[in-house]
């Protein structure tokens, strides 16, 4: 199974990509979470994305594509993959594209987890209390401010990407702001159609 998972910051898509790797056994690539690791290692590609990632603005096409062209390589991903954070402009999309029919590889299905905008910065300030009240550091990222500018960054260069895997043909649209168990239930049911479905 290969997977792309759309939605907005704290749409759920964390939560449901690690049900996913539980259920199908595929590992979850999070370009933010490789794009974190580096800026901890201090790489040279962490450095360039540090103050990008830290003011809520989007790490260059370039080095996110050479990221995950790199990560998919690995032989944990050989059998599937679920991308999260990636692509997130049209022009990803289509890197891509490109880069998986170069390895004889293809998408299987493309999930969206539909939300409101507003119980959404809501979302994200609880989850920044908890992080505080459990004594760990809360993430830049997860300020409300910054949080709106990630919001403002998706909707100009991310949300494009529905009408994009749309007109492809794999655009799956699940309402997110349903309890979280229902909405693996549906998206389960979703994936597993998918997994059963002959290749075109």
């Amino acid at each position: 199974m290969r997977i792309i998972l759309l939605g907005p910051p704290g749409a759920g898509k964390g939560t449901q990509s690690a049900r996913i790797v539980e259920r199908f056994g595929i590992p979850q690539l999070s370009t933010g979470d490789m794009l974190r690791a580096a800026v901890a290692a201090g790489t040279p590609v962490g450095l360039e994305a540090k103050a990008i990632m830290e003011s809520g603005g989007l790490v260059p096409n370039e080095v996110v594509v050479g990221i995950v062209a790199d990560r998919i390589e690995e032989s944990d991903a050989r059998a599937g993959f679920i991308l999260d954070g990636f692509p997130r402009t049209v022009e990803q999309a289509s890197a891509l594209d490109r880069m998986l029919e170069a390895k004889n590889l293809k998408l299987d299905t493309v999930v969206e987890l539909a939300v409101d905008e507003d119980a959404l910065v809501g979302r994200i300030a609880k989850r920044a209390s908890e992080t505080a009240a459990r004594g760990e550091p809360v993430r830049k990222d997860d300020t409300p401010e910054v949080f709106k500018t990630r919001l403002e960054a998706y909707r100009a260069q991310t949300a494009p990407l529905s009408a994009y895997y749309a007109s492809l043909g794999m655009l799956e649209t699940l309402d997110g702001m349903k309890p979280i168990d229902v909405v693996t239930a549906e998206l389960m049911t979703t994936l597993e159609r998918h997994a059963t479905a002959p290749a075109s």
